[in-house]
């Protein structure tokens, strides 16, 4: 039975397993839940949480509460390039020397961001949304800031590169521990969930244990947005990756699932069963909208979020944008939505 302590926001899952609550500032999901997996060569992290001093203040009491520190780290596996995973990375590195691993996928993605100025992503973002139907006044602030000689670095715009990669189906060089990784492409193109082979410390049946980063969360859906990279024209089908994870993940049927927010959960094939339905309903429900041709922004707009379109803030219109376009790409996969000729910026419309 894993126990918590409220003070330090440290909980206990059994088995040299732990957990702490990283805070994420200003953001609704409220935390991280970075985990501390002991091994016979010092305990590692499973995720760092974002670069934040409250947030590091709060990583090194946790880990005085497990009995550690800091400095007593052997490595970092990273589930996925995001900052509220990844952002404290370098701070870990510099105060332990551990390692840092992730999937070559997303150590491409964390190349690129620290080889490219923030001027050229902005150009990017402004020539993407003006191509998916952004309304001028959307597109000013980014144009501005383009432009502008100093633009603002974005958040995670220096994040740490790992020096080691983490090879899908490998067990993961840990010793006295047996922890496999699993590609699950979706949320980012190198997202891995980590799968303990080992017997449930409360001998639930099922498969081990599954640290699922934002995976497969027990109440909520994972972002499926485009993956970005100004020099790759690749067409990709994020969504269609993700759907694929997720059946791989509901085959594997791990005793309890150990996600990145929210809280640990069991039922896996249950979850991955909802997210699959939830994903096909909004897909059918989006088909319905392109009974007309609509842009991608003109969809997003109509589309059902967990708030009106008027109370979603600027930043996250981009993200929404980023969703609705997943989805449009699965749909024009599937033959079910195509784009229509000549129209620009380009529209979909439900195909005959």
């Amino acid at each position: 039975m894993a126990r918590a302590t409220q003070a330090t926001q440290v909980t206990d899952h059994g088995g040299g397993v732990h957990s702490i609550r990283v805070p994420i500032p200003d953001n609704p999901l409220g935390h991280t839940l970075v985990y501390v997996l002991d091994t016979d060569a010092g305990p590692v992290l499973i995720d760092t949480g974002w670069d934040d001093p409250d947030s590091w203040d709060t990583l090194v009491a946790g880990l005085t509460a497990v009995g550690t520190s800091v400095g007593e780290l052997s490595g970092v596996l990273i589930t996925h390039h995001h900052p509220d995973h990844h952002g404290l990375s370098e701070k870990v590195r510099k105060a332990s020397g551990a390692w840092i691993a992730m999937h070559e996928a997303d150590v491409a993605v964390v190349r690129r961001t620290r080889e490219n100025k923030p001027s050229r992503w902005y150009a990017y973002m402004v020539a993407k949304l003006a191509s998916a139907g952004a309304p001028e006044d959307h597109l000013a602030p980014l144009i501005a800031a383009r432009d502008s000689g100093r633009p603002r670095a974005l958040p995670g715009f220096a994040p740490a590169l790992p020096d080691r990669t983490i090879t899908p189906g490998d067990l993961l060089p840990l010793p006295g521990r047996r922890l496999r990784a699993i590609w699950t492409p979706g949320h980012t193109p190198g997202h891995v969930c980590l799968h303990l082979e080992e017997e449930h410390p409360a001998r639930l049946a099922g498969s081990g244990r599954l640290f699922s980063g934002d995976h497969v969360l027990p109440g909520i859906t994972p972002h499926i947005g485009l993956y970005e990279d100004p020099d790759d024209t690749t067409v990709t089908d994020p969504l269609g990756d993700y759907l694929d994870s997720l059946e791989r993940v509901g085959r594997l049927a791990p005793a309890e699932i150990l996600p990145a927010h929210q809280h640990p959960f069991t039922d896996a094939p249950a979850r991955v069963r909802e997210l699959l339905d939830h994903h096909e309903e909004r897909l059918n429900d989006l088909l319905s909208l392109l009974s007309a041709p609509l842009t991608p922004w003109q969809l997003a707009e109509r589309m059902e979020w967990n708030r009106p379109w008027a109370d979603i803030p600027y930043g996250s219109r981009n993200i929404a944008v980023s969703e609705a376009e997943a989805h449009l790409r699965r749909l024009v996969k599937q033959g079910r939505v195509e784009a229509v000729p000549g129209s620009s910026p380009v529209a979909y419309v439900a195909a005959p």
